[in-house]
């Protein structure tokens, strides 16, 4: 894998979080499934510096030998979630600026399709689902409930691409899921973002409602085209 910048010191700030290991499955596919899931669920983007994976550790916290957990992290690594640093050790992948935007971008595309999709094929009871994940604010406001509408939030844009029912568009997603979901949770609170997310989200349920896939597809790709616009402007420290 071509290395485009030189590795930096650890970020001690960030653990990855795993179960250990129980079932007679597979201990490589188990410790693939469960690292990828730790992986797309730690904030990248949080620390200064690049997340290092410590070997050691997670075969303690698996409850594995080293072998399943190798292996998993060469898959990983092969589709595109780590990267190997010769004499320092296996990162997380980070990317720039220019390749997130460019990630939100075409996140937006294909969200906004599964939302055309979603208005053609998906039930009544499917969409109103949509309206429950946002439960947790009652009469508050998204800042009230931060956690929670922060889940929420990227509860609703994973639910319109099931509900869009195309799993070629769900599987091209599925690697740049980490770097999309940590844009939108790092940037939520930002600039009154939640406040206007929350109103969009309300937005695109109605079309959804309505069975307006025109409407639904606009608002949902517009939704992201203006996160990508947001990182843009404010993310400076991606460069």
């Amino acid at each position: 894998m071509k290395i485009t910048k030189q590795a930096k010191k650890p970020y001690e700030g960030l653990k990855l979080s795993v179960p250990p290991i129980q079932t007679a499955e597979s201990l490589r596919n188990q410790a693939y499934a469960i690292l990828k899931k730790a992986i797309s669920e730690t904030e990248i983007y949080n620390g200064p510096d690049e997340v290092q994976l410590d070997e050691k550790a997670l075969t303690l916290a698996l409850g594995v030998s080293r072998t399943p957990i190798r292996e998993a992290m060469t898959r990983l690594e092969q589709e595109g979630f780590l990267r190997t640093v010769p004499r320092k050790g296996i990162y997380i992948v980070r990317k720039t600026k220019a390749e997130i935007i460019e990630m939100i971008q075409m996140w937006a595309v294909l969200e906004g399709l599964s939302a055309r999709l979603a208005c053609l094929n998906a039930s009544d009871e499917d969409i109103a689902c949509l309206r429950n994940l946002f439960d947790c604010l009652h009469n508050d406001t998204p800042s009230e409930h931060m956690d929670e509408y922060s889940d929420a939030n990227i509860a609703f844009h994973q639910k319109i691409v099931a509900l869009g029912g195309s799993k070629l568009i769900s599987d091209a997603i599925t690697n740049i899921f980490i770097h999309v979901r940590a844009m939108r949770k790092m940037t939520l609170f930002q600039s009154d973002r939640a406040a206007r997310s929350i109103n969009d989200h309300m937005q695109i349920i109605e079309a959804l409602e309505n069975r307006n896939p025109e409407l639904a597809e606009k608002l949902v790709r517009q939704h992201s085209f203006d996160l990508a616009e947001f990182v843009l402007k404010n993310c400076n420290f991606l460069e």
